[in-house]
């Protein structure tokens, strides 16, 4: 189990195969993947396979990591960067909905910019997010990012496409 970055209130680890569970309860929830053109796995035993395949970490040396709450070890949700279809670097986060309003997604995708632009060496960092999901859009304009473009994302068809550079990220004072 690798932790990747700290925060306050966070840990930020690479997914083991134990997440499982986890990870289906959290993308079994309706309101939780609602925007995310995402399919629920079918089963544990389905997300044990995609956690098992998973190869970010080996091919890229970055990718979604699990968030836990860094006092009680309690798995929270995902954040964390990843290679997209178009060659591009791009945010994502994902929580419990118990666990939504809490600060923590805005929390977890700071320290993913930081650790994106700082220990990375990244120049550009996007955020995707339908239309209508106001809250990951606060989030992503919370964190620095500027509305880029409107487009099709894995099947939603008006994606918003927010960027923050590493230069626009330094002069927020981080």
């Amino acid at each position: 189990m690798k932790t990747i970055l700290e925060t306050d209130r966070l840990m930020l680890r690479e997914f083991i195969l134990d997440d499982a569970q986890k990870i289906f309860s959290l993308n079994s929830d309706p309101e939780v993947t609602r925007y995310t053109g995402d399919l629920p796995f079918k089963s544990e035993k389905e997300a044990t396979l995609f956690l098992s395949n998973y190869q970010d970490y080996k091919k890229y040396g970055f990718g979604r990591w699990a968030v836990l709450d860094k006092k009680t070890k309690l798995f929270l949700g995902w954040c964390g960067l990843k290679r997209n279809e178009e060659n591009l670097i791009d945010l994502g986060f994902r929580f419990f909905k118990n666990e939504w309003n809490k600060g923590f997604a805005t929390e977890s995708a700071t320290a993913c910019i930081y650790y994106g632009f700082n220990s990375l060496g990244f120049d550009k960092i996007i955020g995707r997010a339908a239309q209508e999901n106001i809250a990951s859009i606060k989030v992503l304009e919370k964190i620095g990012m500027h509305y880029w473009k409107t487009d099709v994302c894995h099947g939603i068809t008006n994606a918003h496409y927010y960027m923050i550079t590493k230069e626009a990220f330094t002069k927020k004072g981080y």
